[in-house]
Protein backbone atom coordinates (compact mmCIF):
# COMPACT_ATOMS: atom_id res chain seq x y z
CA UNK A 1 0.00 0.00 0.00
CA UNK A 2 0.97 3.61 -0.88
CA UNK A 3 0.79 6.56 1.26
CA UNK A 4 3.61 9.12 -0.02
CA UNK A 5 2.64 11.35 -2.39
CA UNK A 6 4.20 11.23 -5.77
CA UNK A 7 4.65 14.60 -8.38
CA UNK A 8 4.95 14.91 -12.15
CA UNK A 9 4.87 11.89 -13.99
CA UNK A 10 3.41 8.32 -12.49
CA UNK A 11 3.18 5.02 -14.20
CA UNK A 12 -0.19 3.05 -13.43
CA UNK A 13 -0.62 -0.37 -14.60
CA UNK A 14 -3.92 -1.97 -14.16
CA UNK A 15 -4.14 -5.38 -13.64
CA UNK A 16 -7.74 -7.52 -13.67
CA UNK A 17 -7.71 -11.49 -12.50
CA UNK A 18 -11.31 -12.22 -14.18
CA UNK A 19 -10.87 -11.65 -17.47
CA UNK A 20 -13.61 -13.09 -19.73
CA UNK A 21 -11.40 -14.26 -22.21
CA UNK A 22 -8.00 -14.87 -20.31
CA UNK A 23 -8.79 -15.70 -16.62
CA UNK A 24 -6.00 -15.19 -14.70
CA UNK A 25 -4.01 -13.28 -17.37
CA UNK A 26 -1.92 -10.88 -15.65
CA UNK A 27 0.02 -13.80 -14.12
CA UNK A 28 0.41 -15.72 -16.99
CA UNK A 29 3.24 -17.37 -17.73
CA UNK A 30 5.69 -15.88 -20.73
CA UNK A 31 9.11 -18.16 -21.03
CA UNK A 32 9.00 -18.08 -16.94
CA UNK A 33 8.31 -14.16 -16.26
CA UNK A 34 4.40 -13.31 -15.54
CA UNK A 35 3.06 -10.95 -17.97
CA UNK A 36 2.68 -8.36 -15.35
CA UNK A 37 6.06 -8.35 -14.11
CA UNK A 38 7.07 -7.87 -17.95
CA UNK A 39 5.45 -4.97 -18.41
CA UNK A 40 6.69 -3.62 -15.10
CA UNK A 41 10.48 -4.38 -15.81
CA UNK A 42 9.54 -2.25 -19.13
CA UNK A 43 8.32 0.60 -17.22
CA UNK A 44 11.13 0.73 -14.84
CA UNK A 45 13.50 1.64 -17.26
CA UNK A 46 11.11 4.56 -18.40
CA UNK A 47 10.74 5.95 -14.29
CA UNK A 48 12.06 5.28 -11.04
CA UNK A 49 10.30 2.07 -9.61
CA UNK A 50 8.92 4.08 -7.00
CA UNK A 51 6.95 5.99 -9.30
CA UNK A 52 5.51 3.00 -11.03
CA UNK A 53 1.96 1.69 -9.62
CA UNK A 54 0.03 -2.12 -10.20
CA UNK A 55 -3.62 -1.36 -9.84
CA UNK A 56 -5.14 -4.49 -9.32
CA UNK A 57 -8.81 -5.41 -6.97
CA UNK A 58 -7.32 -9.32 -6.88
CA UNK A 59 -5.12 -10.49 -3.68
CA UNK A 60 -2.66 -13.01 -6.10
CA UNK A 61 -1.78 -9.99 -8.24
CA UNK A 62 -1.03 -8.18 -5.16
CA UNK A 63 0.92 -11.11 -3.28
CA UNK A 64 2.87 -11.08 -6.49
CA UNK A 65 3.53 -7.72 -6.44
CA UNK A 66 4.71 -8.01 -2.92
CA UNK A 67 6.94 -10.66 -3.63
CA UNK A 68 8.44 -9.37 -6.68
CA UNK A 69 8.68 -5.53 -4.86
CA UNK A 70 6.50 -3.97 -6.88
CA UNK A 71 4.38 -1.30 -5.54
CA UNK A 72 0.16 -1.48 -5.80
CA UNK A 73 -2.50 -0.15 -4.45
CA UNK A 74 -5.70 -1.96 -4.29
CA UNK A 75 -8.91 -0.60 -6.20
CA UNK A 76 -12.11 -1.38 -6.06
CA UNK A 77 -14.07 -4.81 -7.50
CA UNK A 78 -16.17 -2.24 -8.84
CA UNK A 79 -14.25 -1.03 -11.49
CA UNK A 80 -15.24 -1.45 -14.89
CA UNK A 81 -12.35 -0.31 -16.80
CA UNK A 82 -8.60 0.45 -16.31
CA UNK A 83 -9.39 3.94 -16.58
CA UNK A 84 -11.77 3.48 -13.65
CA UNK A 85 -8.80 2.30 -11.90
CA UNK A 86 -6.58 4.92 -12.86
CA UNK A 87 -9.12 7.32 -11.61
CA UNK A 88 -9.16 5.60 -7.93
CA UNK A 89 -5.57 5.56 -7.91
CA UNK A 90 -5.51 9.22 -8.68
CA UNK A 91 -7.30 9.99 -5.21
CA UNK A 92 -4.82 8.39 -3.81
CA UNK A 93 -1.53 9.16 -5.13
CA UNK A 94 -1.04 12.96 -6.10
CA UNK A 95 0.74 13.78 -9.08
CA UNK A 96 0.29 15.92 -12.37
CA UNK A 97 0.12 13.43 -15.13
CA UNK A 98 -0.87 9.64 -14.95
CA UNK A 99 0.55 7.70 -17.56
CA UNK A 100 -1.69 4.42 -18.17
CA UNK A 101 0.41 1.27 -19.68
CA UNK A 102 -2.10 -2.12 -19.99
CA UNK A 103 -0.65 -4.70 -18.64
CA UNK A 104 -1.24 -7.02 -21.30
CA UNK A 105 0.98 -5.64 -23.93
CA UNK A 106 4.54 -7.54 -22.84
CA UNK A 107 6.26 -6.17 -25.66
CA UNK A 108 5.39 -2.35 -25.29
CA UNK A 109 8.47 0.01 -26.22
CA UNK A 110 10.42 1.89 -24.05
CA UNK A 111 10.40 4.90 -26.56
CA UNK A 112 6.64 4.53 -26.93
CA UNK A 113 6.04 5.38 -23.45
CA UNK A 114 8.80 8.24 -23.39
CA UNK A 115 7.57 9.61 -26.64
CA UNK A 116 3.71 9.92 -24.90
CA UNK A 117 5.85 11.77 -21.84
CA UNK A 118 7.62 14.34 -23.64
CA UNK A 119 4.06 15.09 -26.05
CA UNK A 120 1.84 15.30 -22.31
CA UNK A 121 4.67 18.10 -21.56
CA UNK A 122 4.02 19.79 -24.51
CA UNK A 123 0.18 19.47 -24.13
CA UNK A 124 -0.20 19.39 -20.55
CA UNK A 125 -3.87 19.77 -20.72
CA UNK A 126 -5.16 16.62 -23.08
CA UNK A 127 -5.79 13.86 -22.88
CA UNK A 128 -3.23 11.92 -25.07
CA UNK A 129 -3.46 8.12 -26.35
CA UNK A 130 -0.68 6.32 -28.90
CA UNK A 131 -1.22 5.07 -32.35
CA UNK A 132 0.66 3.07 -34.86
CA UNK A 133 0.09 2.45 -38.03
CA UNK A 134 -1.40 -1.03 -38.88
CA UNK A 135 0.41 -3.35 -41.01
CA UNK A 136 -1.82 -5.99 -42.01
CA UNK A 137 -5.48 -6.55 -43.19
CA UNK A 138 -5.38 -9.22 -41.08
CA UNK A 139 -5.09 -6.79 -37.83
CA UNK A 140 -7.64 -4.09 -40.07
CA UNK A 141 -10.37 -6.77 -39.92
CA UNK A 142 -9.19 -7.85 -36.46
CA UNK A 143 -12.21 -7.39 -33.69
CA UNK A 144 -9.69 -7.42 -31.03
CA UNK A 145 -7.75 -4.65 -32.53
CA UNK A 146 -9.17 -0.75 -31.92
CA UNK A 147 -8.90 0.93 -34.91
CA UNK A 148 -8.87 4.44 -34.57
CA UNK A 149 -9.66 7.73 -37.07
CA UNK A 150 -8.56 11.36 -36.59
CA UNK A 151 -8.83 14.58 -37.99
CA UNK A 152 -5.98 17.06 -39.53
CA UNK A 153 -4.98 17.75 -36.05
CA UNK A 154 -4.33 14.44 -34.80
CA UNK A 155 -7.70 14.54 -32.50
CA UNK A 156 -9.64 11.39 -32.16
CA UNK A 157 -12.70 11.73 -34.02
CA UNK A 158 -13.99 8.12 -33.40
CA UNK A 159 -12.46 4.54 -32.07
CA UNK A 160 -13.71 0.99 -33.44
CA UNK A 161 -13.19 -3.00 -33.27
CA UNK A 162 -14.82 -3.25 -36.71
CA UNK A 163 -12.14 -1.62 -40.01
CA UNK A 164 -11.99 1.97 -39.89
CA UNK A 165 -11.63 4.04 -41.80
CA UNK A 166 -14.18 2.60 -44.42
CA UNK A 167 -14.10 2.39 -47.93
CA UNK A 168 -17.23 2.76 -50.67
CA UNK A 169 -15.82 -0.69 -51.93
CA UNK A 170 -14.79 -2.62 -48.81
CA UNK A 171 -11.09 -2.77 -50.03
CA UNK A 172 -8.52 -2.06 -47.29
CA UNK A 173 -6.62 1.09 -48.19
CA UNK A 174 -4.84 1.92 -45.00
CA UNK A 175 -5.10 2.48 -41.60
CA UNK A 176 -4.31 2.86 -37.40
CA UNK A 177 -4.63 1.28 -34.58
CA UNK A 178 -4.71 2.10 -31.27
CA UNK A 179 -1.54 1.22 -28.61
CA UNK A 180 -2.54 1.56 -25.22
CA UNK A 181 -0.67 3.92 -23.61
CA UNK A 182 -1.87 7.51 -22.47
CA UNK A 183 -1.37 10.42 -20.94
CA UNK A 184 -4.48 11.68 -18.64
CA UNK A 185 -3.88 15.10 -16.77
CA UNK A 186 -4.77 15.54 -13.27
CA UNK A 187 -7.60 17.59 -13.52
CA UNK A 188 -9.29 15.83 -16.37
CA UNK A 189 -8.98 12.35 -15.11
CA UNK A 190 -10.60 13.97 -11.36
CA UNK A 191 -13.25 16.56 -12.87
CA UNK A 192 -14.52 15.34 -15.99
CA UNK A 193 -14.72 11.56 -16.53
CA UNK A 194 -17.65 9.63 -14.96
CA UNK A 195 -16.36 7.39 -12.53
CA UNK A 196 -17.47 3.56 -12.84
CA UNK A 197 -19.91 4.79 -15.20
CA UNK A 198 -19.46 3.64 -19.02
CA UNK A 199 -20.81 5.83 -21.80
CA UNK A 200 -23.19 4.35 -24.52
CA UNK A 201 -20.33 3.75 -26.97
CA UNK A 202 -18.15 3.15 -24.71
CA UNK A 203 -20.08 0.00 -23.75
CA UNK A 204 -20.87 -0.54 -27.60
CA UNK A 205 -16.95 -1.04 -28.85
CA UNK A 206 -15.61 -2.12 -25.08
CA UNK A 207 -12.91 0.90 -25.87
CA UNK A 208 -11.96 2.96 -23.04
CA UNK A 209 -11.21 6.03 -25.15
CA UNK A 210 -14.76 6.27 -26.26
CA UNK A 211 -15.64 7.62 -22.94
CA UNK A 212 -13.30 10.58 -23.08
CA UNK A 213 -14.43 12.23 -26.25
CA UNK A 214 -18.21 11.06 -25.22
CA UNK A 215 -17.72 13.88 -22.72
CA UNK A 216 -16.68 16.75 -24.89
CA UNK A 217 -13.13 15.65 -23.31
CA UNK A 218 -10.58 16.13 -26.50
CA UNK A 219 -8.35 13.02 -27.45
CA UNK A 220 -4.87 13.83 -29.09
CA UNK A 221 -3.15 10.72 -30.42
CA UNK A 222 0.45 10.57 -30.50
CA UNK A 223 2.37 8.15 -32.98
CA UNK A 224 4.73 5.33 -31.82
CA UNK A 225 6.19 2.96 -33.54
CA UNK A 226 5.30 -0.29 -31.70
CA UNK A 227 5.23 -3.36 -32.73
CA UNK A 228 3.72 -4.72 -29.56
CA UNK A 229 1.37 -7.39 -29.63
CA UNK A 230 -1.87 -7.28 -27.48
CA UNK A 231 -2.23 -10.49 -24.91
CA UNK A 232 -6.66 -11.39 -25.59
CA UNK A 233 -6.60 -15.15 -25.85
CA UNK A 234 -4.05 -17.91 -24.00
CA UNK A 235 -3.47 -18.37 -27.75
CA UNK A 236 -1.22 -14.63 -28.02
CA UNK A 237 0.95 -15.85 -25.79
CA UNK A 238 2.60 -18.25 -28.09
CA UNK A 239 3.02 -15.55 -30.59
CA UNK A 240 4.62 -13.05 -27.82
CA UNK A 241 7.03 -15.63 -27.35
CA UNK A 242 7.91 -15.82 -30.20
CA UNK A 243 8.78 -12.77 -31.04
CA UNK A 244 11.09 -12.86 -27.84
CA UNK A 245 12.66 -15.66 -28.98
CA UNK A 246 13.59 -13.66 -32.36
CA UNK A 247 15.09 -11.02 -30.76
Amino acid sequence: MIKRKLKNFIIVIPARYKSSRFPGKPLAKILGKTMINRVWEICAKVLPKKKIIIATDDFKIANHCKDIGMLYIMTSSKCLTGTDRIIEVAKKVEADFYINVQGDEPLIKKSDILTVIKEAKKNPNLVLNAMTKIQSKKDYDDVAVPKIVFNKNKELLYASRSPLPGSKNKIYKDGYRQVCIYSFPKNILKKKIPHNKKSRLEKNEDIEILRFIENNVKVKMINVSSSSIAVDFPKDIKRVEKKLNEK
